[in-house]
């Protein structure tokens, strides 16, 4: 599942990460990244909106296979240049990546033990940055090398050999297979209206909206912000996020560690949320006067926090999840990230339309996460009000 994790980080991260080569290329506007993304997020939201069904239908393994294949369709007819096409690669690309996280989750939240639950799906949540990390290397390297196509195609090639590698391993583990399980509109309703009466998924709901949005900010436009705004070239720009994420593999894993033995998960969520709005409020402050290991020294503390949060929230809403639903219930709270990942960069987009500058889009994230943060903790301090009357 770590493996799986990586590399549908890295085909999703690839285009936001070469951005800067495909815009010169095709001469067209640095905002229009944002709505790439924002149309990926669309498609994750309908896929974490509806997968639960088919998870419990077809099995985890399975439904991992179908997402990986569809990221390496999105990737491939991207090539072709065509703005229409980028479009439909995104959608394609957005539905089968989505599919990994709740699709892990429904497998390790069955097999982990409970009270190591947050430290095994941080374990797991590592795939992301070590999936950006891949791509902050590699792709611009293939860029310079063989052009912005050709590092697509390589990208799309290794989706393609993790559907082959996760075959053998199916029948293992895709034991709990429900073959009667409905798949309707219905189902999907059903399980959105559970997670939202439940007071507890309604607050990581909240958290994962804000928490994916900043993400998709800082994934989707750091290397941009640095080669159109400060005056980077695109490997310097990639080294840069790249050392920046390798950071968040051990992050992941000592917050997991965290959650699991000293710090409630809900406790550690919201001192997070205020870490990466102070970390986002740096990243907006950032200057082409800086050295580039400033520069690189705030990346890292932006993806200590608003990279490093999944394991812990994940295992928290697997906790929280009825028994057999974990995937369904997971799938319901990730869409409130898909939005999340629409929501603010298109708002960035319109900042940087608006404005010329990338810092202001930077702080729209910001202040999300600090809500998020704040409200967390007062409801910690305050236990009449983390139950509504």
């Amino acid at each position: 599942m770590t493996v799986q994790q990586t590399f549908a980080t890295l085909g999703r991260s690839t285009v936001p990460l070469i951005a800067a080569a495909i815009v010169l290329d095709l001469g067209v506007d640095p905002a229009l990244v944002g709505v790439y993304l924002a149309i990926g997020a669309v498609a994750g939201f309908l896929t974490t909106l509806g997968c639960g069904g088919f998870i419990m239908r077809y099995g985890a393994l399975r439904m991992t296979q179908v997402g990986m294949l569809a990221l390496g369709i999105g990737l491939s007819v991207t090539t072709a240049g065509w703005l229409p096409i980028f479009a439909a690669g995104a959608f394609i690309g957005g539905l089968g990546q989505a599919i990994s996280t709740p699709s892990s989750s429904h497998l390790l939240g069955r097999l982990s033990p409970r009270h190591l639950a947050p430290l095994v799906f941080s374990i797991k949540q590592t795939g992301v940055p070590a999936g950006l990390m891949l791509a902050g290397l590699v792709a611009p390297l293939l860029v310079v090398e063989a052009g912005w196509r050709t590092a697509l195609l390589v990208v799309a090639a290794l989706c393609f050999l993790s559907v082959l590698a996760l075959q053998p391993l199916r029948a293992r583990f895709d034991v709990d297979r429900v073959a009667s399980q409905p798949l309707s509109p219905a189902d999907i309703r059903a399980n959105v209206a559970g997670v939202l009466r439940d007071p507890a998924l309604r607050t990581m709901c909240v958290a994962m909206f804000s928490f994916v949005g900043l993400q998709s900010l800082f994934t989707g436009f750091f290397v941009l912000y640095l080669v159109r705004g400060l005056g980077y070239d695109l490997e310097r720009a990639g080294m840069v996020f790249a050392i920046a994420v390798a950071i968040a593999v051990p992050a992941r894993v000592g917050w997991g560690w965290l959650a699991s033995h000293l710090v409630k998960p809900a406790t550690l969520l919201a001192l997070l949320g205020i870490g990466m709005a102070g970390a986002t409020t740096l990243v907006a402050l950032i200057d082409a006067t800086w050295p580039t290991w400033a520069a690189a020294a705030v990346a890292c503390a932006m993806s200590v926090t608003a990279v490093s949060w999944h394991g812990v929230l994940l295992a928290e809403v697997a906790r929280l999840s009825p028994p057999g639903r974990i995937g369904a219930t997971t799938g319901a709270v990730l869409a409130f990230g898909d939005a999340g990942a629409l929501v603010l960069p298109l708002l960035f987009s319109v900042a940087l339309s608006l404005t010329g500058g990338y810092g202001s889009g930077f702080l729209i994230g910001a202040l999300l996460a600090l809500g998020v943060g704040i409200v967390g903790l007062w409801r910690r301090v305050n236990p009449a009000a983390r139950t509504p009357p």
